[in-house]
């Protein structure tokens, strides 16, 4: 019992450690692809289990975040979280295990239709024969273990390892198509044109798989500018609550909070559901994860009391606990001074801004304006402006970004 308990706290601490530095972070950019390479590569403590092992996995996606995709995958085929999360580290040649080699080819670098399964059988005997310690990290080969004998791999013959695979699959132009659709989307809007993919994809390539040239290329083209690709992405959950406390100036939010409003909005860092990662877009947002950042948002500003609710979420409540009730609320005195109340139109076009990063939209400014009237006393009181912006928050717009 006491070694679970121990397991559950590191695994919680591990979370708030992240989900902390993510809101304190000077290099937003860096931040946001780490979070991408754990989607990528997705790795879940559930199986893996050690905490030093995920962290470990962590720091390598912090290293080459906009480093070289190339060299990433190289040095995730040895990655011990990564080999026990996908059993590589059992694979030997009596019986070799083709999780690893499947999904590093269909998730991982070149996307359905790139290979075959005769490639997938064959690339699993290469990555045969290596070994981990689960406890301490340490990764290495035993070639008895190893299948050396010829394998065919899209379309190249010879005595390949696990090294000599990654290589051939880093070399099919399916390889940096894919990822570049996947940053695409991350970044911007789903299903990007093939003009717009093609033209990244050569700058990639153009480049050895280095990160900065192709992110910059995509951040000036003219498409990511465009209407379509305007406020269009649904915040992920972790966004949200990143996001959220920085408009907010606030402290560190309590590690066990973190995780159950993170469970109930669907994303946790370090559980991704599954190899494949999160579902994301319009996979976020339905009644219920939409009434949760609705309760949240009122819980944070001290707005809202937990509403007792004794259907699914049981009798404890929407977030159940007093570790809501005791949150440390965001400064509102510091964050909307007095002498900004005055001016109704001023004060809501700087939360405006605040919160959205844009121009309001003339019906939404309009409707604040109008709610903030309604409510104004004799003065602007730090409950009727945390209302304010709890309406703000609850908006359809706020969850976009």
């Amino acid at each position: 019992m006491q070694a679970a308990k121990l397991s559950r706290e590191r695994k919680l601490s591990l979370l708030g450690w992240w989900m902390d530095r993510m809101r304190r972070t000077d290099s937003p950019l860096r931040e946001k692809m780490v979070f991408f390479w754990h989607d990528h590569f997705a790795t879940s403590i559930q199986k893996v289990r050690f905490v030093r092992l995920m962290y470990r996995q962590n720091q390598l996606f912090r290293e080459e975040a906009l480093g070289n995709f190339g060299k990433l995958t190289h040095q995730i085929i040895e990655d011990p979280a990564m080999m026990i999360y996908l059993d590589s580290a059992q694979s030997n040649k009596k019986k070799p295990n083709e999780n690893f080699a499947r999904e590093l080819m269909e998730l991982f670098t070149l996307g359905e239709g790139a290979y075959t399964e005769e490639d997938i059988k064959e690339a699993a005997r290469a990555f045969t024969g290596y070994r981990v310690n689960r406890r301490t990290g340490k990764v290495g080969f035993t070639k008895r273990r190893w299948d050396e004998g010829e394998k065919t791999i899209l379309g190249e013959t010879g005595r390949f390892n696990g090294e000599d695979v990654t290589r051939l699959v880093l070399k099919q132009p399916a390889c940096a198509r894919y990822l570049v659709g996947k940053l695409w989307e991350y970044f911007s809007y789903e299903k990007p044109s093939s003009q717009v993919v093609d033209r990244l994809a050569q700058v990639f390539v153009k480049h050895d798989y280095e990160l900065k040239p192709l992110l910059r290329e995509l951040f000036l083209a003219k498409e990511f500018y465009s209407e379509q690709a305007i406020r269009s992405q649904i915040k992920s959950p972790v966004e949200y609550v990143v996001k959220m406390s920085r408009q907010l100036e606030m402290d560190k939010i309590p590690d066990s909070v973190l995780l159950q409003t993170l469970t109930q909005l669907g994303q946790v860092p370090f559980q991704p559901p599954n190899v494949a990662g999160w579902d994301w877009g319009r996979a976020w947002v339905n009644t219920n994860t939409l009434l949760t950042r609705y309760h949240f948002a009122g819980l944070i500003l001290g707005v809202l009391n937990d509403p007792k609710n004794k259907g699914q979420r049981g009798k404890k409540g929407f977030f159940g606990g007093a570790k809501f009730r005791s949150l440390s609320k965001p400064d509102i005195e510091g964050l909307v001074p007095r002498a900004q109340r005055e001016d109704i139109p001023a004060l809501v076009s700087e939360l405006g801004f605040r919160l959205f990063q844009a121009p309001l939209r003339e019906k939404d400014r309009v409707a604040f304006e109008s709610y903030a009237k309604a409510m104004k006393g004799e003065i602007f009181t730090n409950t009727e402006v945390s209302e304010l912006i709890h309406v703000m928050m609850s908006t359809p717009s706020y969850q976009l970004s």
